[in-house]
């Protein structure tokens, strides 16, 4: 029997899956990549998929003019949570996972960068996936903008700059604004690459990466074993098989 295949959209090298790899690999599942940075022009088919992961990235979503795989990216997320598939959207992901299911995304007025914590709502700590969290949990943080919800999606976790950290979308759609797929080796590259450096030096009244790096000896052993718990139910949830919820119409 052929192993189930995971489909996962990856923006930037340095934005990989991260400690999900491990899990799912150890799920027997298979997992392809469609690396837009490369291909821009790629337009990916969600036959034979179990589930989409979209990733992160330093653009923002509304940038269509200098990426416009963003737009593909919207409307192929939409084809998926159409047919019911497992979505899990991470920081740039989970805004575009809100875009396709009708929501909006501004930008923030302060920056969200290094160890933050977040509160869950009711519905949070209910969850199947999201109540391996603390009532009040810290997690790791690298975004500036904000998600605005539409109606019919679940609030999960919130935070004071950022009214929307997590939420869920009909039953197999999750989106997670923080980076809870991060080590100690992602948070030194994020801290160093190229791409970011011109955000760390508007922001270096507010963000310390050193500190960020002396949190992270004691931060990255709880957050990593939150991982696994969270993203576990997350894959436990798969359902093989067609299902066939719609979107409400708009």
């Amino acid at each position: 029997m052929a192993r189930p295949k995971v489909l996962v959209f990856q923006h930037v090298p340095f934005e990989p899956l991260g400690t999900l790899d491990p899990l799912l690999k150890n799920a027997g599942f298979r997992i392809r990549y469609v690396n837009f940075g490369r291909q821009p022009e790629s337009r990916p088919k969600l036959d034979g998929y179990e589930a989409l992961i979209i990733l992160g990235g330093p653009m923002n979503s509304d940038q269509i003019d200098s990426y416009p795989n963003l737009i593909t990216e919207v409307d192929t997320i939409r084809e998926a949570v159409e047919r019911d598939m497992s979505v899990l959207g991470i920081c740039l992901g989970a805004q575009l996972l809100a875009k396709a299911i009708g929501g909006a995304v501004s930008r923030n007025a302060v920056r969200e960068i290094g160890w933050h914590d977040v509160e869950l709502t009711e519905a949070g700590l209910n969850d199947p996936v999201l109540s391996t969290f603390a009532p009040t949990q810290e997690v790791f943080q690298w975004h500036e903008d904000g998600i605005t919800l539409p109606s019919e999606a679940e609030l999960l976790a919130t935070s004071p700059a950022s009214a929307v950290q997590a939420f869920r979308y009909g039953e197999h759609a999750y989106g997670f604004q923080f980076h809870l797929e991060t080590n100690r080796a992602l948070i030194d590259r994020w801290l160093t690459v190229p791409a970011h450096q011109d955000t760390l030096r508007e922001e270096r009244d507010a963000v310390d990466p050193e500190r960020i790096r002396q949190q992270a000896e004691v931060s990255t052993g709880p957050l990593e074993a939150l991982s696994r718990a969270t993203f576990s139910r997350w894959i436990d949830r798969f359902e093989f098989g067609p299902r066939k919820q719609r979107l409400p119409s708009r």
